[in-house]
């Protein structure tokens, strides 16, 4: 089964967009990650335009806790009743609102982001269930398995879905060239990741966080 993937695509910063990714499956829709709050009016239209509406939407998947993907997870999780899901070693950045929760980031850069970039009280929640390595999320309604991917975050997640498609998070990037995402929090655990993704049989399409998919063996 080939999924059907509308991407949607927003501003981000520094002509840079970033991505979240609406999957058509055979009981309706999942969607990888959910954009900026600042862009939802544009998100739920084009959420709209594909056909999601409230009752159609079974699935949120995050790839990582951060504002730019998470931004409208608490908002899309109420008007569609649908549940979000993320990795255990990022809730802490969704529940207070703080980017630097569980990263590598101390001191006066830590206290700038904080006051900078973070989540509204309205838009911080907890996640219906988390996610591990190996989950099958068949049963969910997407037929794909969870990857840990850590770097940017250390609970930074990729779905591998049965035909190949890898929805990567910001591990890896496509702007210029692909390669691994310019913001990485644990280098060491990225190059480990990337290590891994070019071990994993089978993968074929990478849908990255931000710029163009591209094909894994173009790495």
């Amino acid at each position: 089964m080939t999924l059907e993937i509308t991407p949607i695509t927003t501003p981000f910063m520094f002509n840079v967009s970033v991505n979240c990714y609406l999957v058509r499956t055979d009981g309706g829709y999942v969607l990888v990650d959910t954009g900026r709050a600042v862009e939802r009016a544009v998100i739920s239209e084009r959420l709209a335009a594909a056909g999601c509406v409230p009752g159609t939407l079974k699935l949120i998947l995050l790839t990582h806790g951060d504002f730019d993907h998470c931004g409208n997870a608490a908002y899309l999780r109420r008007t569609f009743n649908a549940p979000t899901a993320l990795h255990a070693d990022d809730v802490g950045m969704v529940e207070r609102g703080d980017m630097t929760w569980n990263r590598h980031i101390g001191g006066l850069m830590k206290a700038l982001i904080g006051l900078i970039i973070r989540l509204k009280p309205a838009d911080r929640f907890t996640p219906d269930f988390t996610l591990r390595e190996g989950d099958d999320l068949t049963a969910r309604g997407f037929p794909a398995r969870v990857i840990e991917l850590p770097g940017h975050s250390k609970g930074s997640v990729g779905f591998l879905a049965a035909d190949g498609t890898l929805f990567c998070g910001d591990l890896l990037a496509n702007v210029d060239k692909p390669g691994l995402w310019s913001i990485i929090d644990d280098k060491a655990a990225a190059q480990a990741s990337l290590e891994k993704l070019k071990r994993t049989p089978g993968i074929g399409t990478v849908y990255p966080g931000h710029g163009q998919p591209f094909a894994l063996r173009d790495l």
